[in-house]
């Protein structure tokens, strides 16, 4: 067993971490590191640093904090010698995970950029379906509340919060596994609350291939949530539903599997822990850095929760 510490005791690490970690049969929960969450049972310090102080034997690290100011909290797990596995996003920026994995491999560490949604049920005979055939068209419908998902969580629509795009970049994540070309941001529009930083809708255009991709995030879904996304392909189309659970092919029965997004990470962290390899790919951040870079942002009502 592989002794871990779990920084950042928040929702998504009660609702996921916890939970696989207390299942796993790679990891043991060691000790905790966080401001006001605690496990019960488990080990628990205030700061990142403390936890690494008082507990020499923990060898691996788990970060579950917001990613606007994780990079010093990571750079300290990282030259304290353990191996570091981030929830997504990983960074606040695209260069501070490229700091962060030089820094990994200057002190021969692992470090691991979890995309959590690349682990639901149906990703993966998706990506081998559309491997070899023509894309005609793609789109991402990413609507949720954030009311629902985000209870009282004002730093997801601060700056540096990603705003919707904290769960449309888990359609980002999925598009660029399971499509065979390059994704490129062509044009983009992001509402902006007038008393909020980041956007909380997003509509953007973008390229695969010869093909092109129409992506629309909203975080002011009510009633049932969406998370599909369509490929129209020389084949007829794929559609993916429920985040990637359930997956539709041209004259199939709909399949559909259980998710095991987090045991799936852990096992993949633990395979990484032992080969000594790291697993770094920024593309979805990068499209995202992209689209915040040249759209139109247009200001619309305040929120508030």
């Amino acid at each position: 067993m592989i002794r871990l510490g779990l920084v950042g005791i928040g929702k998504i690490a009660r609702d996921q971490h916890v939970p696989a970690l207390a299942n796993s049969g790679d990891f043991d929960l060691a000790a905790t590191a966080s401001r006001h969450g605690r496990v019960e049972g488990v080990e628990s310090h205030s700061t990142v640093a403390a936890m690494l102080a008082a507990r020499p034997d923990i060898r691996a690290v788990s970060l579950c904090t917001p990613p606007a100011g994780r990079f010093e909290q990571a750079l300290d797990v990282i030259r304290a010698g353990r191996d570091l596995m981030l929830e997504k996003p990983p960074a606040a920026t695209v260069s501070e995970v490229e700091a962060l994995a030089q820094e990994a491999r200057r002190q021969g560490t692992v470090l691991f950029t979890t995309w959590h949604s690349r682990e639901a049920a149906e990703i993966d005979a998706a990506r081998d379906w559309l491997a070899g055939r023509r894309i005609d068209a793609v789109r991402i419908r990413w609507m949720e509340n954030i009311r629902q998902w985000h209870p009282g969580q004002d730093w997801i629509l601060a700056a540096g919060g990603f705003g919707v795009f904290d769960p449309g970049i888990n359609a980002l994540s999925i598009a660029t596994r399971i499509l065979p070309s390059p994704l490129t941001v062509l044009d983009a529009v992001l509402e902006v609350p007038s008393n909020r930083a980041s956007p909380i809708a997003a509509q953007i255009r973008f390229r695969t291939g010869d093909a092109t991709g129409d992506a629309r995030l909203d975080f002011l879904q009510t009633g049932q949530q969406t998370w599909d996304i369509e490929v129209d392909t020389d084949a007829g189309m794929l559609r993916l539903g429920m985040g990637g659970s359930v997956l539709e092919l041209p004259g199939e029965i709909p399949i559909s599997g259980e998710n095991q997004e987090y045991p799936r990470l852990y096992s993949r962290f633990a395979e990484l822990v032992r080969s000594r390899q790291s697993d770094v790919d920024l593309r979805p951040l990068q499209f995202v850095a992209d689209a915040f870079m040249i759209a139109d942002r247009r200001i619309v009502q305040p929120f508030e929760f």
